[in-house]
């Protein structure tokens, strides 16, 4: 594959449902859904971990969570291990980032030659709450999820509209210079993540009173969700489902707002001469529930949190291919290495995952292939993993039952087959897939010790509940608001 330059477009909490291109009734998307139509779209990815901190991490460095220790939001990517900015680096690549990247402060070197108005965890220190896990303490700032919706502009709008404004400027300067070797931008949005305030241009568009209400929640939660949703207690601040429309109305808002932008970059690459010797991957770090089940947020396993929408295209990629193969974050080291001609160094961890590039053709390999999420952060009273291979996906909850879904006859994920004793060998096989990967029980004791060791660092839980927490991480400049229980 030859060496060219690539774009990689990233944003934030984007419910892979919510794309004209993958089948949504409602939503606008068509910038994005014309780079589909011209991209392999891989339809069965996922997140590293549901939430941002980790996902970023695993996504920057390929390897898994617990390879990280990069367990929740206050415990970010300090720049080891390598990540592929500093692999692309050192090979006398230009590689620059604007926007969002969750590392764990300005002074980390995450590889980048040029970080431009980049935004890092909450006050350096992160979601200290989220640290608290047992007992699970009650998120009383999770109220404004219910509270800022509807039309205006809000700090992430604005940084949104800078970080494109950046990026094209960017691409236009990368256009008159016209190096001979190839670079990679790393162009990383907020939007669709909430707070769920749209541009009234783009709120506009969707009338609540015609938005769907989410699937209802069918069947009692899962025990460990449960625990998870009597933390977070979300969607127990709408006081209607009509304020439940405004805010689904502001999510598909907030999708076009994004979509609008990546419109900006496309343009901003064809004008500038550039659209053929660069690739773009669009990818999310993670999903968000959007009220299914009666969950909002993140911090799921389920589809509308744990996968995202994943697509890579350039002129020398076959259009509109769609790929079954189950692909995740970890996989994106090798694919941007492939892209840009790096042969991959020796580093101190293996790299997890493979090339999206080997996917593009179908193999009979790739029928066997699994990914892997895992999530240790905010809301959990114990690790879950994820194993998604073939048309299975098994959940295991530490200290609690798993569950197993046939996403291809229940791709809703409403029928759990756990319980069921035809089950039993499908449960034996993913448990033993499970142990290959980690061993679930010490990595749920090694992310535990980690937090209690920076819980006490910081004065103990009595000290972080007093201290407070935020909603969402402020933005460069911006000054953090905590809200104590």
């Amino acid at each position: 594959m030859t060496a060219m330059n690539l774009l990689v477009i990233m944003d934030d909490e984007h419910n892979k449902k919510v794309l004209g291109c993958n089948g949504h009734p409602m939503v606008r998307t068509p910038n994005l859904d014309r780079l589909a139509a011209r991209s392999v779209c891989f339809d069965n990815a996922y997140s590293s971990s549901p939430i941002c901190v980790p996902a970023r991490a695993a996504l920057a460095t390929g390897l898994h969570v617990h390879d990280t220790g990069c367990w929740d939001n206050a415990i970010a990517y300090d720049g080891r291990p390598p990540s592929w900015a500093h692999v692309l680096r050192d090979a006398g690549h230009r590689v620059v980032s604007i926007g969002k990247l969750h590392y764990g402060n300005d002074a980390v070197d995450g590889g980048f030659t040029e970080q431009i108005i980049p935004m890092h965890i909450e006050a350096g220190v992160g979601d200290l709450y989220g640290l608290l896990r047992n007992p699970l303490p009650v998120r009383h700032q999770s109220a404004d999820l219910a509270r800022s919706i509807g039309p205006g502009e809000s700090s992430y709008t604005r940084y949104d509209r800078d970080i494109a404004q950046q990026a094209v400027r960017w691409i236009e300067a990368e256009g008159r210079r016209r190096q001979d070797r190839p670079w990679t931008l790393f162009c990383s949005f907020i939007a669709p993540h909430s707070p769920l305030i749209a541009p009234p241009e783009f709120y506009g568009l969707y009338d609540p009173a015609r938005v769907p209400l989410p699937k209802p929640r069918t069947r009692p939660l899962h025990p460990w969700v449960q625990a998870w949703d009597d933390c977070y207690r979300f969607d127990r601040h709408f006081e209607s489902e009509q304020q439940r429309r405004v805010a689904i109305a502001s999510y598909f808002g907030l999708v076009s707002f994004l979509d609008h932008h990546v419109g900006l970059l496309m343009h901003a690459l064809e004008s500038s001469g550039l659209a053929d010797c660069t690739r773009v991957l669009f990818l999310s770090d993670h999903g968000d529930n959007l009220g299914a089940r009666a969950l909002w947020g993140k911090s799921t396993m389920y589809e509308e949190s744990a996968a995202v929408p994943m697509m890579l295209s350039g002129p020398d990629l076959p259009a509109g291919r769609h790929v079954d193969t189950p692909v995740s974050h970890v996989d994106i080291f090798p694919t941007v290495l492939r892209a840009l001609g790096v042969p991959a160094p020796a580093l101190p961890v293996p790299l997890r995952g493979q090339a999206l590039q080997d996917f593009v053709e179908p193999a009979p390999a790739q029928a066997q292939r699994h990914v892997f999420s895992e999530y240790h952060a905010a809301g959990s009273v114990s690790a879950a993993y994820m194993l998604r291979q073939g048309r299975h996906k098994f959940i295991h909850y530490t200290g609690h039952a798993p569950e197993l879904f046939d996403l291809q006859a229940d791709p809703e994920e409403q029928d759990d087959l756990a319980g069921r004793p035809g089950s039993a060998p499908l449960l034996a096989h993913f448990d033993a897939l499970l142990h290959t990967v980690c061993d679930h029980e010490a990595t749920d004791r090694r992310a535990k010790r980690d937090q209690a060791a920076l819980i006490q660092r910081h004065g103990g839980a009595q000290a972080i509940l007093a201290r407070g927490g935020s909603s969402y991480t402020p933005i460069p400049g911006e000054e953090v608001r905590l809200m104590a229980s």
